[in-house]
């Protein structure tokens, strides 16, 4: 079996036409890999149309500001993506004068490019015959060579990149890589893949053994965390609201927020716990905009989310509420301007 001759005659016939696959630009190439990474393509397409039609150039994008790529970036989640994003696009220019590096062991060394990335822009770019190792390859060369090695497991990234690096066309690396990730998009699914018509069914270890539901293995998940948001959104009559920007490490960096109050359990608020917060604002009244908390999942934590709704006289200080959408924000505050009306 002539695996990738047979993966890329497929792929010729069968590929998505998506706008990063006519270009061989590593600035678009780039972009969209960033993009892509824990996003799914018709959620990742519109924000890629969106950057490229912002930022045509890694020139356009270096010279933005941070809290403008945050505000086009809001929804797709993983924020440091976009902060890497932001900072490599200035290393390129300023220590490579806008131009990409043109090998993997170059791009590798930029923040936020690993393996899979250097190896994605390295072969579709340059030709360089580097295999690319994601979630889709590793379902696909789990199930047609019978790999039982659990996918999250420390050794599993070398053994599936030096199969894969085995299969690659040296001649067409870029297509290869991309025929294989879009087989397992497509083709070979999580669910339902399509093994009656598969191409490689005859030399499938996992179809012919009965183990399709069985691979890739994956050992047991990381354990979830449960914390408990309560946003305090106050409301001045002179119509400012308060808002505070996360400058710590972890979730959501450099985005913008209502002041917080979290809580180790899901009890409601008191209310003096609330107007403590506000020492040099006067507390009109105080109305719990959700009951239910609102459930926003992330990878390794579940947030449990109430909003309190604050009216108090005119304030100084604060922002226009008039201007608050124009700042980068969580996706679950952004959803809650939408619906409260101020």
């Amino acid at each position: 079996m002539n695996f990738s001759k047979q993966l890329i005659d497929w792929y010729q016939i069968y590929k998505r036409e998506l706008p990063w696959r006519k270009t061989t630009n590593p600035y678009a190439v780039w972009l969209s890999e960033i993009i892509l990474q824990q996003t799914r393509i018709d959620q990742g397409l519109s924000y890629y149309e969106k950057f490229i039609e912002t930022f045509p150039t890694v020139v356009d994008l270096a010279k933005a500001d941070e809290e403008t790529v945050l505000k086009l970036w809001q929804g797709l989640g993983y924020y440091s993506r976009a902060r890497n994003l932001h900072h490599t696009a200035k290393v390129v220019v300023e220590e490579f004068n806008g131009v990409f590096p043109d090998t993997y062991s170059e791009l590798i060394k930029l923040k936020g490019i690993g393996d899979y990335t250097a190896s994605a822009i390295a072969s579709i770019c340059f030709k360089e015959a580097q295999a690319v190792v994601d979630g889709n390859v590793y379902r696909v060369l789990s199930r047609i060579f019978g790999i039982e090695t659990p996918i999250n497991s420390s050794q599993a990234a070398k053994e599936f990149k030096t199969l894969a690096q085995s299969l690659i066309d040296p001649t067409q690396p870029g297509e290869f890589n991309q025929a294989l990730m879009e087989f397992g998009a497509v083709h070979c699914k999580p669910q339902k893949p399509l093994c009656a018509v598969c191409i490689f069914q005859k030399k499938c270890v996992a179809f012919n053994q009965g183990k399709v539901g069985q691979l890739p293995v994956k050992t047991s998940k990381v354990k979830v965390r449960n914390r408990y948001f309560n946003y305090l959104v106050v409301v001045s009559a002179n119509q400012k609201t308060l808002l505070e920007k996360r400058t710590q490490n972890g979730i959501w960096k450099n985005l913008y927020q209502f002041p917080l109050i979290e809580k180790d359990k899901s009890s409601i608020l008191k209310p003096d716990e609330i107007k403590s917060v506000f020492d040099k604002i006067k507390i009109e009244s105080l109305t719990l905009f959700n009951e239910i908390p609102i459930h926003h999942k992330l990878s390794h934590q579940h947030l449990h989310i109430r909003f309190w709704i604050l009216y108090t006289d005119e304030i100084n200080i604060g922002y226009p509420i008039s201007e608050i959408q124009k700042y980068p924000v969580p996706i679950v505050i952004h959803n809650f301007i939408e619906r409260f009306s101020f």
